[in-house]
């Protein structure tokens, strides 16, 4: 029987803990693995009707709780919750703030866990490296580094590519003005460095069908890579007008200008995303290559997504 801890509840944290669940409710009961939640303590307590609606429904899941803040506690405190479990999921984001990818992963390896999933649920940073974007995802690329210089504990990377949400935010830039497209209002579809550039994407809920099956089944390690969809930016377009039933307005942002954004605002978290993006290097990969394709787990494409909000997000 597994022992599976999860860190976090948030926007991936969330479909993973009901997959795990609900695959977890069709083992036999005597190996039926076990899931538990690390909450922030006051979330646990807190009085907020949202927040506990979303707890009783976890309870509700057989999901158990472990009182700990990820973001004030050592390495070596988060090792003495770490080591009674089988398996640690992260699902602690880059909202965590920095460092925190690291400590977790000392912390996981020092308590002896037996199976890591970190969180690198995003591109391939193997390929893009630590400099990349004013070194936005340097601590990722740390973690990896860390991970392959031990052996006590095995690891798991999923590479998920964009959540495919995220694609449409209007702070992103790519897609804006989709959310209103019932009116008069334009929409402009961008692309990041030039139409040709690839993206791939995939939903919360994809991945946590995902990782439960390789959790609670697989066990495989090592990097793997799921994609819900891989489009070029000429294609979300067309896409996008195919949605709405007119034509957008097409802008392309090339990386020259994207760099000379950059330049001058160092610090600007979307912009060093845009750079990312718009140079193209491990931000995409073939969907008939990915772990989902292999596990036979059917994954929501852009055209699904669009069509899933109905008619505007």
């Amino acid at each position: 029987m597994s022992r599976v801890l999860v860190l976090g509840a948030g926007e991936l944290g969330l479909p993973i803990l009901q997959s795990l669940s609900h695959l977890a409710s069709t083992f036999p009961p005597s190996a039926r693995p076990t899931i538990t939640l690390l909450i922030r303590p006051t979330t646990l307590s807190s009085p907020s009707p949202s927040k506990s609606r979303e707890i009783a429904h976890l309870r509700d899941l057989g999901i158990s709780f472990l009182a700990a803040d990820i973001a004030t506690a050592a390495a070596k405190d988060l090792a003495s919750h770490f080591e009674d479990f089988d398996i640690v999921v992260s699902c602690t984001g880059f909202a965590a703030g920095p460092g925190t990818q690291l400590k977790l992963a000392h912390a996981v390896c020092e308590a002896g866990v037996g199976h890591y999933y970190p969180w690198q649920f995003g591109v391939d940073y193997d390929i893009i490296g630590p400099n990349a974007a004013n070194g936005i995802f340097r601590e990722q690329c740390e973690v990896r580094r860390f991970l392959r210089g031990q052996e006590k504990t095995k690891w798991t990377i999923v590479s998920t590519g964009m959540f495919t949400s995220f694609l449409f935010e209007p702070f992103f830039g790519v897609v804006e003005g989709l959310e209103t497209a019932g009116s008069a209002h334009e929409v402009v579809v961008r692309a990041l460095g030039s139409w040709e550039n690839k993206v791939t994407v995939t939903t919360p809920g994809d991945i946590g069908e995902v990782v439960s099956r390789l959790v609670l089944k697989d066990q495989r390690t090592g990097v793997l890579f799921t994609a819900g969809d891989t489009v070029s930016y000429r294609r979300l377009a067309d896409l996008v007008e195919a949605k709405i039933g007119r034509k957008v307005l097409r802008e392309v942002w090339s990386l020259d200008s994207l760099r000379a954004e950059l330049q001058a605002d160092p610090e600007n978290q979307i912009l060093k995303y845009r750079c990312l993006f718009a140079e193209a290097k491990g931000v995409s990969w073939h969907h008939a290559s990915t772990v989902n394709m292999e596990l036979n787990i059917k994954t929501t494409d852009v055209q699904g997504f669009l069509h899933s909000k109905g008619p505007a997000l």
